[in-house]
């Protein structure tokens, strides 16, 4: 982020093209040589982090190749790390690195708690502003209109905060997309698009932890103006959207015809688009971003993993034509992969960010899991991964999972494919991305479409086995027939997709899985209730694997297909 001035400075466009464009040429030459590149980021953060304490206990001053390093440096998660963190962010110098962090990025970690991830100004120079820069060339090479005018973009993860919350040392603890990049790293065109809109600072006042008000606000806001692009990185963002303008849309005839904003006093009544909208409804019946945006031009958000299933028809809801363009495959701890074309789902590994190494996804990850470097990957296979970088990761296994779609000029282009947690309750190993797999595939042989999906294991009765329950919204209904069929399709897809899976349903150790039809929006109502309890609109993202027996009843309590017959306590 940085000021509104700056978006309105008359050549502002041609500089933000020209770094976004530089960036993306330094990459591109950089993937020339990428053995090579890596050694010089290996070289460069043992060199500047060598006598941090850190460095001093693993013998950074000694290591002078890649396989030192390996050998000397065991790999980690982040509750490895989380105590170095924790000393840095109560204020310790020379702890992981040796600038200190000025801010923390949070992020969501497996139990629910927030990570706390240092970042720091080398980080952020030499690993992170190369890559962030870049991800946004192919918007801004193809789609430049939108970014001539503030209001032409919405932007559903921008969210500056009053009052951010801090560690112990006074240090902002708070996403990437609350931090003003502009102030803190003296980087005056990096302000996402759209973070200068009339919506990315709310005029008027609201608690920062209301996030579903805040995001009403936006919309109100947004409806009066012609929105050419939508970004929102998490892709349940984008398909909030279509459900928010219904769920909220008298509310907003209401307030765009009065003037008003939040209940207060606004600006100069509008009865006239007030009017055009209720000619909307009515000609519609259900009003789309594509009435209200009629030109409407890109979204941009990941396109792998549950999204693949729904964002073919949520695009349709945004207009005809509209483009869909990947996010980059990335976390809060680092960059992994960016986009350097339009291809649909996936982005050419940062080279000059980090030092890569990846581990058959398979695999249980540990302190000396073998692992590959990028010219070892093989396309169609997926991947743990695991970098170090100069920010104070080392060995990182970030805890996502990578799919390698092909190479190009020696560098593998990689697609998210979901989170590395396994379910396993009889010994049949489920991924996510094998799950996702399977039910694509299912739906594909059938004809059958879904708003979303969500799985758990059943709580068997004594003598029988457990077994797979699957949550579907169709978009449209499917009889008994299809259900049945779509059933049986899924369980030999997974079977196919995953061995183990296979030998546990031949083995009686799992029983049949059973779907269970939901609403199409019943996914929906369960991100924005999720959103209500006062999670962060980013980190409530598609969830497949949902053991815990509440969450679970509150996604499908109240969202049932008036046809659906299941038995709870079997799953069938």
């Amino acid at each position: 982020m940085s000021s509104t001035e700056d978006w309105t400075d008359p050549d502002r466009l041609s500089r933000y093209r020209e770094r976004v464009f530089g960036e993306r040429r330094r990459l591109r030459a950089a993937c020339a040589d990428p053995a090579g590149r890596q050694r010089r980021v290996l070289e460069d953060l043992l060199e500047f982090n060598s006598g941090t304490e850190y460095g001093r206990k693993y013998g950074f001053g000694r290591i002078r190749t890649v396989e030192e390093f390996r050998r000397a440096v065991p790999v980690q998660r982040y509750a490895d790390l989380a105590p170095w963190i924790e000393r840095a962010a109560a204020g310790e110098a020379n702890v992981l690195t040796a600038d200190r962090p000025e801010v923390f990025f949070t992020s969501s970690g497996s139990t629910g708690a927030h990570k706390k991830i240092p970042v720091t100004p080398r980080f952020m120079k030499t690993t992170f502003f190369p890559f962030y820069f870049t991800a946004w060339a192919p918007l801004a090479e193809h789609f430049a209109e939108v970014l001539q005018r503030p209001d032409a973009v919405l932007n559903l993860k921008h969210d500056p905060l009053a009052a951010p919350p801090t560690t112990a040392s006074g240090r902002p603890h708070v996403g990437a997309s609350q931090v003003d990049f502009g102030a803190r790293f003296g980087e005056p065109l990096s302000a996402e698009p759209g973070t200068a809109a009339p919506w990315g600072s709310l005029p008027v006042p609201v608690a920062d932890g209301d996030h579903l008000e805040k995001m009403y606000l936006r919309l109100r806001l947004a409806v009066e103006s012609d929105v050419r692009c939508v970004i929102g990185i998490n892709p349940a963002m984008v398909a909030a959207v279509p459900y928010q303008l219904h769920h909220w849309w008298e509310r907003i005839v209401r307030e765009v015809r009065d003037g008003t904003l939040g209940g207060r006093p606004f600006t100069t009544p509008n009865p006239g688009r007030a009017a055009e909208f209720e000619r909307l409804a009515a000609r519609h019946g259900t009003v789309l971003p594509a009435h209200i945006w009629p030109h409407m031009r890109v979204l941009f958000c990941w396109t792998t993993g549950l999204a693949s299933l729904y964002l073919p028809r949520l695009r349709e809801q945004y207009g005809p034509g509209v483009t869909l363009l990947p996010a980059p495959v990335a976390a809060s701890e680092g960059p992994v992969g960016v986009a350097l074309d339009r291809h649909p789902t996936a982005g050419s590994l940062v080279v000059t960010a980090a030092l890569y190494e990846f581990a058959d996804a398979d695999a249980d990850l540990g302190p000396d899991t073998p692992t590959l470097l990028p010219h070892e990957l093989e396309p169609d296979r997926d991947y743990h991964v695991v970098f170090s970088h100069v920010g104070g990761l080392y060995r990182y296994a970030v805890g996502d999972v990578v799919r390698v779609v092909d190479r190009v000029g020696g560098v593998p282009r990689l697609e998210y494919n979901g989170r590395a947690a396994l379910s396993d309750h009889a010994g049949e190993r489920l991924r996510e991305a094998q799950v996702i797999r399977a039910l694509r595939t299912a739906l594909s042989a059938t004809g059958l479409e879904v708003t979303n999906a969500a799985c758990r294991v059943a709580t068997a009765r004594p003598g029988t086995a457990p077994a797979y329950t699957f949550a579907v919204a169709p978009r449209l209904p499917w009889s008994e027939d299809e259900t049945d069929r779509f059933t049986t399709l899924l369980d030999t897809a997974l079977g196919t997709e995953s061995s183990d899976y296979g030998t546990a349903r031949h083995d009686g150790r799992l029983g049949t899985p059973s779907v269970l039809r939901l609403t199409p929006e019943a996914f929906l109502g369960d991100w924005q209730d999720r959103v209500g309890s006062g999670v962060r609109p980013t980190q409530v993202k598609d969830r497949l694997f949902r053991q815990d027996p509440e969450q679970w009843a509150r996604l499908t309590g109240r969202a049932r297909h008036p046809s659906t017959r299941i038995d709870e306590e079997s799953g069938r």
